[in-house]
């Protein structure tokens, strides 16, 4: 993994969707079984994801860490 950290953001599901490559309802599953990282409220209708978390997630997959 490289050094550099990328600047800490809120990712919105479309973003978490083309990272992971999964659908709404599968992310949804996945975090009910604590599986993946879970969605902040960030407004009265609307979660985000920890673009970190969600970047080391997909990293461990990549890297045959699960």
């Amino acid at each position: 993994m490289s050094d550099t950290l990328k600047p800490r953001r809120i990712m919105r599901l479309p973003e978490v969707k083309a990272a992971t490559g999964f659908g709404r309802a599968h992310i949804y599953n996945l975090m009910k079984e604590g599986r993946f990282p879970k969605a902040r409220k960030i407004g009265p209708r609307a979660v985000g994801w920890d673009s970190q978390l969600v970047e080391s997630w997909v990293a461990a997959r990549l890297d045959g860490e699960v």
